[in-house]
């Protein structure tokens, strides 16, 4: 994956370019921005978040569900729609915007049938209007399941997590810029050198206390309904050597079938048999190409190791103020994996 990649440290924030454009109808607003501006987004679990302050006079006239695009040097980082206008009494309102995957929010109940994640995401943004750009096929078809009464975002993490476990490809969904994409992370490397020069400050935390397991148990019972026996069945996977350090560390989950169950089992606990590490790196360089999801290149001194690795940014917050563009960014990857 690096081989092709030329990393680099330089940035744009320098006479910083930023424009905000909120459209009402047919009326295009650019706004006087006051104050900085943050815009967040997660790896999972959260829409893309823009929060910034503008001068409300008579000319501007925006109002919830408006769309609104941000462009830095020209590039569109952002594109939403208005959710919250906080007003003061200097007249200065403070308008927080999410992307599309704020609609994935949106709860419901679905019956899907030897599908993959893919055909699921395609499904979901048919019925609820949501643009797409590129939707990665997923290849792994999910058997039948009932997801009843859940977030639209949750059915498509699960089958994403699914996904995950059968075939140990990580797949990001993300809003790029209005279309709502599914990517391999594998193929969202940024050609980014993160080092002492680029990171203002970190922070890391060790533990096993969240998040870390050495005993997987999987059950599965069948229903006293006629139709089975009502047995249960175990499939347990666990770590002997972690467990004489650490205590028994146990992930318990009840499954609907025994399908790929011995393989799941197996994954969990390579994935959960480790130390909890996070990795906050604190007003790093900006660069406009970073967001959850993607892959950066971090060589630090970290107190009491070295780190040189690739490393997933699973949150990333972009905060341009006084022609200043900095992220904070929560890593993960290597000894990191919380």
């Amino acid at each position: 994956m690096a081989e092709n990649i030329t990393l680099n440290t330089t940035n744009g924030n320098l006479n910083l370019n930023l424009n905000i454009e909120i459209q009402n109808g047919n009326k295009g607003y650019f706004p006087e921005v006051v104050g900085s501006v943050t815009l967040t987004t997660e790896r999972k679990g959260s829409p893309g978040k823009l929060v910034f302050s503008v001068i409300w006079d008579d000319v501007l006239q925006v109002e919830e569900g408006n769309p609104v695009k941000m462009s830095v040097h020209g590039t569109v980082m952002f594109y939403g729609f208005i959710f919250t206008l906080n007003h003061t009494k200097s007249k200065i309102v403070q308008i927080t915007a999410y992307d599309q995957i704020r609609y994935l929010l949106n709860k419901d109940t679905y019956v899907f049938k030897n599908a993959t994640a893919a055909a699921i995401v395609n499904m979901i943004a048919a019925d609820y209007g949501i643009r797409t750009g590129e939707i990665e096929e997923t290849a792994y078809t999910i058997p039948g399941r009932v997801m009843d009464n859940k977030t639209l975002l949750d059915m498509i993490q699960d089958c994403l997590d699914i996904t995950l476990t059968n075939t140990k490809s990580l797949y990001c969904l993300y809003d790029d810029a209005g279309k709502l994409t599914l990517q391999q992370v594998r193929r969202m490397a940024v050609g980014l050198l993160i080092d002492a020069e680029a990171a203002e400050n970190f922070s890391y935390s060790s533990s096993i206390d969240s998040g870390t397991y050495n005993l997987i148990k999987l059950v599965y019972e069948e229903k006293k309904d006629g139709t089975g026996t009502g047995q249960r069945q175990i499939f347990v996977e666990r770590s002997g050597e972690t467990e004489k350090k650490w205590g028994t560390l146990q992930y318990f989950e009840n499954i609907s079938d025994t399908t790929n169950a011995t393989n799941k089992a197996k994954t969990l606990l390579a994935l959960y048999n480790a130390k909890n590490k996070a990795l906050i790196l604190q007003n790093v360089i900006g660069d406009i190409r970073v967001r959850a999801g993607c892959l950066v290149l971090v060589r630090l001194t970290l107190n009491d190791m070295s780190l040189s690795n690739w490393m997933l940014v699973e949150s990333c917050t972009h905060n341009f103020s006084e022609n200043r563009h900095t992220m904070t960014l929560k890593m993960k990857g290597g000894e990191f994996v919380g």
